[in-house]
């Protein structure tokens, strides 16, 4: 007795291999894109990371490197320095738009008159209004000895007397190279400091020379 239709043709079916690689290739595939895609936007990360440190760290030195010669004195600081300086770091990070996507602060670390830390001074840039510098703000520590510094815990920077140190924070919205509508944004932050390597008029803060990227 032959078998029914629907029975041979299942017999067949089960038979026939002819399409099995195509069948595990597209069932492999959204796991392989995945992967792929995954790897991209880790490497991106990795490299933007590398980018803003690399950005933090030129700020703070070429801040360090700012003065402007007077016949007779120290030199000074101007507005019109820091914000070249806040200038080449938008030209370092150009593709990143630092500008809309985060934020550039730079703070002068000196000691008061108590020998004491303090933030004599504090320029930011960048649309980001919200992102503060998440060591203190101008003014901090001028009076007194309780402020310590500014860094990391257990990594603080502190000035010496009649010096400073150029501290530079970056912040920035990190923006996906694929998965943004997967992930909710988050912000990089990346820290340098610098102290100041020639000499500078302190007690002048920086002379009203330009226009003031106030925080």
């Amino acid at each position: 007795m032959r078998p029914s239709l629907p029975l041979r043709f299942a017999r067949a079916l089960f038979r026939d291999t002819r399409g099995m690689s195509i069948i595990e290739f597209a069932l492999a595939l959204p796991l392989l894109v995945m992967g792929v895609f995954g790897g991209l936007e880790i490497a991106n990360l990795v490299v933007t990371h590398m980018r803003l440190n690399q950005i933090a760290i030129s700020l703070a030195d070429n801040a360090s490197r700012l003065k402007q010669q007077t016949v007779s004195g120290a030199p000074k600081i101007r507005e019109y320095d820091v914000n070249e300086s806040f200038k080449a770091a938008q030209q370092q990070g150009a593709d990143l738009d630092l500008v809309k996507n985060g934020r550039l602060i730079l703070s002068s670390l000196e000691t008061n008159a108590s020998d004491g830390q303090w933030i004599h001074w504090q320029r930011c840039q960048g649309t980001k209004t919200a992102y503060a510098s998440d060591y203190g703000t101008e003014g901090t520590g001028q009076t007194g000895t309780s402020f310590e510094g500014m860094g990391p815990t257990g990594n603080k920077v502190t000035a010496e007397p009649d010096s400073a140190v150029m501290v530079a924070e970056v912040v920035y919205e990190y923006q996906p190279l694929i998965a943004d509508k997967l992930f909710d944004k988050f912000t990089i932050r990346k820290y340098s400091a610098m102290y100041v390597r020639d000499d500078r008029d302190l007690a002048a803060g920086v002379a009203a020379t330009g226009v003031k990227s106030s925080c």
